[in-house]
């Protein structure tokens, strides 16, 4: 018996990464997925991004699990086409109980590309906004409650990101995260649908580890700082962060609504 028997989850940014690992944890506990990634390239985005073949590779690595998987490749920038997507998904694997948006982006480099303002808030902010709003009429008519876990980070609760559009991009986003958390929190509990954020201090994903973000760190000490946690680890694992959306999304958090989980090694604490 898993904790999530019977559930479907729908997680955007789901290729590789954080949302890859959100995947395979909820599905080791006996949830199906419905997994959305763009799997291409932004402009403005310095490190390489997903592709479709780390999608495929993120349903190879569910179905090991004897679980169910739905994937499709759509933009959360796109309303209609994520909303297709979702609603494949559902035809497919069948109403959702889980939603989780992941799907992120990290603009930051020393040679800032025009855009890239525009580009974070479009995909951190408005991408979760869309995310919800595809998901949510389902959850709602089905009268089944649900639990939604949007990610947020330590730059949503810290002045941090560095002095770059890109970099006051993403903190500006990441703390919009919370007010759509906390809004959608109250809008939403009378459906016993719960929301709540997660906050990671620096993860090890490929979101980080590039060179384009190590020479952002190096050069700008705001961002090192950012780095810098209370326990003596540099960088949290992927499946730190997914455990904590476990316990979030299960029926042990079953009260639990309208909160920030750090999950941050003592950065926040620290500062």
């Amino acid at each position: 018996m898993g904790k999530l028997d019977g559930k479907v989850a729908f997680i955007t940014g789901a290729a590789r990464g954080q949302g890859r690992s959100h995947a395979i944890r909820l599905a080791q506990e006996g949830a199906d997925i419905i997994a959305v990634d763009l799997a291409a390239q932004i402009d403005t985005v310095p490190y390489p991004m997903s592709t479709p073949e780390d999608l495929a590779q993120t349903a190879k690595e569910v179905e090991a699990l004897d679980r169910r998987i739905f994937t499709q490749v759509a933009d959360v920038r796109d309303r209609d086409a994520l909303q297709a997507a979702f609603d494949s998904g559902v035809a497919e694997l069948g109403p959702v109980d889980i939603v989780l948006a992941n799907a992120g982006i990290a603009p930051m480099s020393l040679n800032p590309r025009a855009g890239e303002w525009q580009d974070v808030v479009d995909v951190n902010l408005t991408g979760v906004y869309n995310t919800v709003e595809v998901a949510r009429p389902s959850m709602v008519g089905r009268g089944q409650g649900g639990a939604i876990v949007l990610t947020s980070s330590t730059a949503g609760i810290n002045g941090i990101g560095g002095d770059t559009a890109g970099g006051l991009g993403y903190t500006a986003a990441k703390h919009g995260v919370v007010g759509l958390m906390r809004s959608y929190a109250n809008i939403l509990a009378p459906h016993s649908i719960r929301v709540n954020t997660v906050h990671p201090t620096g993860v090890n994903t490929p979101m980080v580890i590039n060179e384009a973000m190590q020479e952002y760190i190096q050069a700008d000490p705001s961002m090192g700082n950012a780095m810098a946690n209370a326990l003596p680890v540099d960088l949290v694992q992927p499946v730190d962060i997914s455990n904590a959306i476990l316990w979030l999304v299960s029926d042990e958090a079953r009260y639990v609504t309208g909160i920030m989980v750090p999950v941050d090694a003592g950065f926040t604490n620290k500062k």
